[in-house]
This record gives C-alpha cells, structure tokens and sequence, in this order.
C-alpha cells in the first residue's frame, strides 16, 4: 500500500472512529450501552438517521441542529471527530505504513476519548485505561515474539535506561506508577489533600508500556501544558481556581508530544546543557 494512501485511510479510519468516541465519550461513564439504542438526539429521542450521522459534515449541513427538533447539537461532536481523524494521520505521518503507526493511532484515539470523560466526569474509567493497557501488552508482545518493532513508540533504536521493548516497557510502567505515587503522597503531605488521582497514577503507569522511560518526559510535557492553562484561567477566574482542573487532557497532550517530537527534544536538551558531541 503506498504510504500517502496509507495515512489516508488512517484519516478516514479516525473520522469514523471518531463517530464512536463520541457514543462512549457520552455513554460510558452513565454505564449506557455503547451498542443499543442507536444514535438518537438526546432531548427528543428521534432517531438519527445515516445523512445526519456523517462525521463533521452532517453537523456541518444541519447547522449544529437537530432535524427534527431543531435543538442545538454541541460543537464538541464534530471537534472529536476531527481531532480523532487528525492524530490518526499525525500518526501515520509519524511513522509511515508500520505497525507503530497503527499503535499510536489507536494511543492517541483513546487518549482522546479518556480526555473528554475526564474533562466531563473528573474521571478516568478503568475499562478504558484496560483496553490502553491490553494494546500495550499486545504491543510489547508482538516486539518481541513476533520481531516486529511495534513499542516503545519512543526510544526503540535509541535506548538510555534499558535494553529490549520488555526492559523498556517494564521500566516505563514502574517509572509512571512510582513518580506518580511519589508525587501524589508528597503534595498530600504538604497541602493535606489528594494532588493525583488514581486514575492519572493508572494512565501515565500504562502510558509506560507504550513509551518507556520518556513516560517522564510526557509527565514533564503534560504538567508544563497544565501549568500554563492553570494560570491562564487564574486570571480569567476571580479569586482563583474554583475545583480542581483533569490532569487526564494534559498528559494526553504531554504524550502526544513526546511521542511526536520527543527524541528530537531530548537530543536538543542534551546539546543545549553539552552532554552531546
């Protein structure tokens, strides 16, 4: 298959998907079937028939409306399906027609689908972050078993801490779970409350088998990108924060990065403090 079709399809792949995440996005977490009824508007119960259901274009061609009782649709639908298409083909592009390509595409989409639940919910469900964790046992299993290079997505050719997708796989689950937990039992001891959710301790530990060691990097990333939103809305927000912000959106976003542009950030840092030729 040449390459540019490749990603193509990757596109189209996310688009449908797309189409889902948003079902499970809403159903999920209110423990709704993903599979029965069918899409239907959620303040009349029409059904939603195939014309309407066309990702972005429908939303596009109905004007954000329910055809038939015109109430708004959010603009959120037709944002994940395009996100969902978009990371696809970043991931294709990232590493053309391979296994890897699809692995990050599916990491990436899931990542998403987790970000809006958290966003929605302050929550990460189990059942996701499990099936995350399944494809990354899958993965390591295929490096190894099979001679595919599957995972780690980052650092595979390049390994600093660990040799082999086992090695790194393990030392990244171990490297997310610990810091994490250390993190989070040091802010309670100083501010007297939770600072991480387990949820988050669970993701960025199953983030590790698919990026190893540079799960740090991701942490790093996501809480850079955290802090700069944090701040952002401290200034729009009278007094402060009012609650707590989802960590869950920041570490997808810090593992996107990494994942994408990662090696070659590292191998910048590592020249700008000359620890490189």
């Amino acid at each position: 298959m040449p390459q540019p079709f490749f990603i193509v399809t990757l596109g189209v792949f996310g688009l449908v998907f797309g189409s889902f995440a948003n079902v499970v996005i809403w159903r999920l977490p209110r423990g709704e079937s993903l599979a029965a009824p069918g899409s239907h508007c959620p303040v009349c119960d029409a059904p939603i028939r195939w014309r309407d259901n066309i990702p972005v274009i429908s939303w596009l061609v109905l004007r954000g409306k329910c055809r038939s009782c015109g109430a708004r649709i959010s603009p959120r639908y037709p944002l994940v399906e395009a996100t969902s298409a978009l990371v696809c083909v970043a991931a294709g592009t990232r590493f053309g027609l391979s296994w890897r390509a699809l692995f990050a595409a599916a990491l990436f989409y899931l990542l998403l689908v987790l970000s809006a639940i958290d966003i929605d919910h302050m929550r990460l469900p189990n059942p996701l972050v499990g099936v995350l964790a399944a494809l990354g046992v899958v993965g390591v299993g295929l490096s190894v078993v099979a001679a595919v290079p599957v995972l780690p997505l980052v650092g595979l050719r390049n390994p600093y801490l660990a040799t082999g997708p086992v090695a790194q796989a393990a030392l990244g689950a171990l490297l997310g779970a610990g810091i994490t937990l250390g993190i989070s039992a040091a802010y309670g001891a100083l501010r007297g409350k939770q600072g991480m959710g387990m949820g988050d301790i669970k993701l960025l530990t199953t983030l590790g088998l698919f990026i190893g060691p540079y799960v740090l990097m991701a942490l790093f990333a996501g809480s850079v990108i955290g802090a700069l939103v944090g701040l952002a809305a401290r200034r729009r927000v009278e007094g402060g924060l009012a609650g707590r912000i989802p960590f869950g959106p920041f570490l997808a976003m810090g593992t996107f990065f990494t994942v994408m542009w990662g090696e070659q950030a590292l191998a910048w840092y590592l020249a700008l403090v000359g620890l490189t030729g």
